[in-house]
């Protein structure tokens, strides 16, 4: 089952090495991984997706929480929003088949970055299905490089990842 967890942590050096650390010695395989600052100075929220049953993923939870830098952690399993971007570079040889690209670009609402004589980029952003929609539709002109964010999520409704008291090393 995939699985996108939300990790709030301190922002320091090394965090992410022993995040990551911890799922690589569960054997998990991180499907997509992307960080970033918070509005909090010093805080920074890591997204995870991951595939593993519902038990793994908890003992994993369990795990992550005992390390210091970690403020709160959480499995999206409630309703979330979550979002990715992509930058796909597409053959674009002839008039009639730019405009084919154009239509299915204005289907996904994506837009252009790079016009090339024969390559073009375009931006789209939207959850992980709309992203594999938008690149099996270019497909049949020639996807010629792909590079996607990876997933970031957050809670619907005024559930908030809340920073709590700072942990004390021992």
């Amino acid at each position: 089952m995939r699985h996108v967890v939300s990790v709030l942590v301190e922002d320091h050096p090394r965090v992410l090495t022993r995040i990551t650390s911890l799922f690589a010695r569960r054997g998990f395989n991180i499907e997509s991984l992307a960080v970033g600052k918070t509005h909090v100075p010093g805080l920074s929220r890591i997204s995870i997706v991951v595939l593993g049953d519902d038990r793994t993923i908890e003992q994993v939870e369990k795990q992550l929480n005992k390390l210091i830098e970690v403020i709160k952690v959480t499995d999206h399993v409630e309703p979330h929003v979550e979002r990715e971007l992509a930058l796909v570079k597409v053959r674009t040889e002839g008039v009639e088949e730019r405009l084919q690209i154009k239509e299915i670009v204005e289907a996904f609402r994506a837009r252009p970055v790079d016009v090339g004589r024969t390559s073009s980029i375009y931006e789209v952003t939207g959850d992980p299905g709309k992203i594999e929609g938008f690149i099996a539709g270019l497909e049949p002109y020639g996807v010629l490089e792909v590079m996607r964010t990876g997933a970031v999520a957050m809670s619907r409704g005024e559930a908030v990842l809340k920073p709590r008291v700072k942990k004390e090393a021992v």
